[in-house]
């Protein structure tokens, strides 16, 4: 049941950053039009820089969830087994660290930014944050799932992922 909810929410996740891809697309294509005809729109750019910080946040969830993000492993691979398993429950701890202390600020940055309008676009600035704040608890949650998954698990290092 669980594993169901965490595939819909993964293709979810996908569809909305396809969807923040075309309203990017179709945004910058209209400032650029715009501008080529002498009539410029204002709202172009502010909209432009919103759908990109949301677009970032989108491919840093579908990335965590992926386990896609770049990792170097090259000295990580040289270890025995037992240490290996040690550096990547520290590995983990801190990318749980980094998702809290996201989350964290996020919130203290959307509650302070929540009362100031943009220039262009009739919206509160505080909704250039609020893709933080789920960015941060997915991947706090993600890192636990894997901390979980080591401390259950026999001394040793995985099986490669399938793809």
């Amino acid at each position: 049941m669980i594993r169901a909810w965490v595939v819909w929410l993964d293709r979810l996740l996908q569809l909305a950053a396809g969807a923040l891809i075309v309203a990017l697309l179709g945004t910058v294509l209209a400032g650029v039009v715009s501008r080529a005809l002498n009539h410029p729109l204002s709202w172009t750019d502010e909209a432009s820089g919103f759908l990109m910080v949301w677009l970032a946040c989108l491919g840093w969830m579908i990335a965590t969830r992926q386990s896609a993000h770049i990792r170097i492993r090259a000295f990580q691979e040289l270890l025995h087994p037992r240490p290996w398993q040690g550096t990547e429950i520290t590995i983990q701890a801190a990318t749980a660290l980094l998702g809290a202390v996201v989350a964290w600020y996020s919130v203290h940055l959307i509650r302070t930014n929540s009362d100031i309008e943009t220039l262009a676009l009739p919206i509160s600035t505080a909704w250039m944050y609020v893709p933080l704040l789920p960015a941060g608890l997915l991947t706090l949650v993600q890192a636990l799932v894997e901390l979980w998954r080591l401390a259950t698990r026999r001394v040793g290092k995985p099986e490669p992922l399938a793809p």
